[in-house]
């Protein structure tokens, strides 16, 4: 079992795996102190910040939060931080360049099937793979209908026989 599923896992998780997820936790802890840092030191309420950056205070307090449940994915998280950055007066791209670098070690620690990478209809691959089971499909009709066209001719031979 382990060698088929090696055979069709992509990436096998190793302990450097275990190191990027640690890695991800950590960079969405430290994006969290650096937004409730920043608000904290320029005197703002959650609900004050979201009226200045039209972002709602449930976003933003997912994210001073950690809250991986209500955060936004990734792309909108992206222009979330672009914004907060500009309320905040925070160096520019100091959050959007974390949360990049914890995209790119997801992609890192996902599994990809190795069959997902086949498209089989526009790739020789998938042309060989069609053109094998159209023969093998056509041994198993041959081999079925030889064998049942010999039964018949002895069932008529036999018939032959007992009439005679």
């Amino acid at each position: 079992m382990s060698i088929f599923k090696n055979l069709l896992l992509f990436n096998k998780k190793t302990d450097t795996d275990k190191d990027f997820s640690n890695v991800i936790v950590d960079q969405y802890v430290e994006i969290a102190k650096l937004v409730k840092e920043a608000r904290i030191q320029q005197n703002l309420t959650i609900k004050e910040l979201s009226n200045i950056s039209k972002i709602p205070e449930q976003t933003i307090d997912s994210i001073e939060n950690n809250n991986k449940n209500i955060r936004p994915e990734y792309p909108f998280l992206r222009s979330i931080l672009i914004k907060l950055e500009e309320c905040l007066i925070l160096k520019k791209n100091t959050l959007v360049k974390l949360a990049t670098r914890e995209r790119e070690t997801f992609k890192k620690e996902k599994k990809e099937l190795l069959f997902r990478k086949f498209d089989l209809i526009n790739t020789w691959q998938g042309t060989l793979l069609y053109f094998f089971i159209l023969v093998l499909t056509i041994f198993i009709l041959k081999r079925y209908f030889v064998l049942n066209i010999n039964v018949i001719e002895i069932q008529n031979s036999e018939n032959k026989i007992i009439d005679k």
